[in-house]
């Protein structure tokens, strides 16, 4: 043998033993603290993928079922909203704009005000109120026209916002618009009036358009439980903006509040612009209708959301599923001419990832949110989503928008009297079946590891998906 030939394979031999030195190996056995979970709650192995590896190591100190595709709830937020870092940047601004349809004179505007939506997905009712000051400060008093709204940029393809649970009017199925206010929320008080006998109903905010139609009746006896037995519903498919309440109310209890989402994107917006801008002293005569803003028309007024940076805060930390589709759709409004849909959005973020030198062959993003049974990706793709995201400029802000372990957002209420308190970033995710959570551990001995676990299995998310999540990170903690 040639001495050049020796001297290349020691040099190859000694290289393969200072990897294995410096990268612990892979654990194919589960800890012991999580084969008890397991166990207990007679979850398959085959039901779970996880995945532990050190930030500055190459290989996962523990890993099972890797590359099996999996639905990750709301954990593939972070999929959404790290791919909007990296390709509009933590600055990035979206823009909501008035425009006047005829002259100004003496504060009188002759004519229809166009609101135009830019995909804010972040317009709550402070930055809408702040927005109409200026207005104000343009010269408009009071508004001889109506309201014409346009929510053209989004071409949304989804109708029906009780399709995913059969709960239309839940939070957390409201449908994006390009014109988005406050969520679309109206958070609905209902008291008691023992004197009057009946439930007075009162909404925050004042919405002058919204009709209800209080059938609740006050009752004698206990207030039981968290919650009385009110019942709700639209009063017709085709009235969104008349409200029906039913059930019953015990007197003997002191109010309740009940956060619905209700109306439409436009409808809403115009009850708020009506409430609000009469805190101005303006007024408007007409009413609202949809249009699209005429070419070459110039602005009255321009108003920027919040940076990108700090929108994705409350969006990852409370798992906002809206406001990530909006992202989503706001993500192909980057590249695509106006109409866009949340397919070329889904399209852009998978061509971006694998330009990144991600496998994007088993990811399937769907709406961005998680709220999906279609949605899927791997702890291998995850944990290389995670690794790559530490490494890059917008780390700061994306480590930011992640809920912090017995502090804030999602898991605020867990490891809140232990050591680990403050010392992880994770999202997480639930669903009829699913359990997630994927982020980042920081343990004592000052290295930070990638977490990512996924549970598919009948039940996983009552209970024994959060065992075992609590599990995995408190054996992640302790790790050197």
């Amino acid at each position: 043998m040639k001495p050049a030939r020796v001297h290349v394979r020691l040099l190859r031999a000694l290289l393969l033993v200072l990897v294995v030195a410096v990268a612990p190996p892979v654990r194919a056995d589960l800890p012991s603290e999580l084969t008890r979970v397991l166990s207990r709650h007679k979850l398959p192995h085959d039901a779970v993928s996880l995945v532990v590896q050190a930030v500055d190591e190459p290989t996962p100190r523990l890993a099972l079922n890797v590359d099996v595709p999996r639905n990750p709830a709301s954990t593939i937020k972070l999929v959404t909203t790290w791919s909007a870092l990296d390709l509009l940047g933590p600055t990035h601004t979206w823009t909501t704009r008035l425009y006047a349809l005829g002259p100004i004179k003496d504060g009188v505007l002759d004519g229809d005000l166009l609101i135009e939506g830019g995909g804010d997905p972040y317009l709550l009712l402070e930055e809408f109120w702040a927005m109409l000051g200026e207005l104000r400060r343009a010269g408009v008093r009071d508004i001889r026209g109506r309201l014409l709204v346009d929510q053209s940029r989004f071409a949304t393809d989804e109708t029906d916002a009780g399709a995913f649970d059969g709960s239309p009017f839940r939070l957390y199925n409201t449908l994006p618009s390009a014109l988005m206010v406050n969520f679309q929320s109206v958070a609905f008080n209902f008291d008691p009036d023992a004197a009057r006998g009946r439930v007075n109903i009162t909404t925050v905010p004042e919405l002058p358009n919204l009709v209800i139609d209080n059938q609740i009746r006050l009752t004698k006896g206990e207030c039981r439980g968290n919650a009385p037995r009110i019942t709700m519903q639209q009063a017709a498919p085709d009235a969104p903006d008349h409200i029906v309440f039913g059930g019953e109310m015990p007197y003997t209890c002191h109010g309740y509040r009940l956060a619905r989402s209700v109306m439409t994107p436009a409808s809403y917006a115009y009850g708020v612009f009506k409430s609000l801008w009469s805190q101005w002293g303006g007024s408007i005569e007409g009413g609202f209708a949809l249009a699209t803003r005429p070419r070459g028309k110039t602005p009255l007024v321009t108003w920027p959301s919040r940076h990108l940076g700090e929108v994705i805060r409350p969006l990852n930390k409370w798992s906002n599923n809206l406001m990530t589709r909006m992202l989503l759709y706001s993500l192909a409004d980057s590249r695509y001419p106006a109409p866009v849909t949340r397919q070329q959005g889904a399209t852009l973020v998978r061509e971006h990832l694998a330009a990144r030198g991600l496998d994007t062959s088993a990811l399937i993003i769907d709406n961005g949110s998680g709220l999906s049974r279609d949605a899927r990706v791997t702890a291998s793709f995850m944990t290389a989503l995670l690794k790559l995201a530490w490494r890059e400029p917008t780390m700061p802000e994306f480590l930011a928008s992640l809920a912090i372990v017995g502090k804030d957002g999602t898991m605020r209420k867990r490891f809140r009297r232990g050591s680990e308190a403050g010392r992880m970033h994770l999202k997480t995710g639930s669903l009829d079946n699913v359990a997630a959570i994927a982020g980042y551990v920081h343990a004592p001995g000052g290295r930070t590891f990638v977490v990512s676990l996924m549970v598919n299995y009948r039940g996983a998310n009552w209970g024994a998906g959060r065992e075992l999540q609590d599990a995995l990170l408190a054996w992640t903690f302790r790790q050197q």
